[in-house]
């Protein structure tokens, strides 16, 4: 059975919807990132990285949620548009999108906005100009079709939808004003049973949500440095 490592975040979730969606068996084994279990030794023998999401299927661990998605669906067969190198070469570039471009600036816009010391202004504006640059290809990407790969609902939606779910947390209050396709597909996703499932994953353990001083050391030991070096 597949050990799956999760935190309710926004990458675990797409892995988490693809299990839903497949009914593949699971183990669900928690990874409570503030306090700071992604970095313990026994964890990061799966994730080099320590980071969520992880998984073990039976010897084979695989991490980074997008190759997570990718692995399972070669494996299962399932959420994969035809096996054509044209559908391949479309599918591999949108989820590499996500993963290089929505993921990543998004992430960085949430920290500078909400969890950054001052001053910050000049990152502040990088990261939420960049994050909302990708969210704009995205929305005109669904502007003529129902989903990222055409017609068809894929592991690139799945992927989509776990950024999707923060929006407004990342881009501000306006977001699904000016990202309506975007706002379309997270709503069908939202309305899937298996959806539902995933985001009920977070109710099953009592994951830390304080942000605190202890919490900030867990997420960003970066910061450490800062003490020591007078900056």
């Amino acid at each position: 059975m597949i050990k799956f490592y999760f935190h309710p975040s926004p990458n675990p979730l797409k892995v988490a919807l693809f299990l839903e969606e497949t009914g593949e068996p699971y183990e669900l084994i928690p990874v409570d990132t503030r306090k700071g279990d992604q970095h313990a030794d026994s964890f990061k023998v799966i994730n080099p990285n320590a980071k969520t999401p992880a998984m073990l299927d039976d010897d084979i661990r695989v991490f980074d949620s997008n190759a997570m998605l990718l692995y399972l669906s070669e494996k299962i067969g399932k959420f994969v548009p035809a096996d054509t190198p044209k559908n391949k070469a479309e599918m591999y570039s949108w989820l590499m999108f996500v993963a290089t471009g929505i993921g990543p600036y998004c992430g960085q816009a949430v920290h500078f906005k909400h969890f950054a010391p001052e001053p910050k202004e000049y990152a502040v504006n990088r990261y939420d100009f960049e994050a909302w640059r990708h969210w704009h290809i995205i929305n005109d990407h669904l502007a003529n079709q129902p989903y990222m790969m055409g017609n068809e609902y894929t592991i690139v939606d799945m992927s989509v939808w776990g950024w999707a779910r923060v929006a407004p947390f990342v881009l501000g209050a306006d977001a699904w004003e000016k990202l309506p396709n975007v706002k379309r597909l997270l709503d069908e996703i939202n309305a899937r049973p298996a959806a539902q499932r995933a985001e009920a994953l977070k109710t099953k353990f009592a994951f830390k949500t304080e942000m605190d001083e202890d919490a900030r050391k867990k997420l960003f030991p970066s910061n450490e440095r800062l003490k020591t070096s007078g900056v």
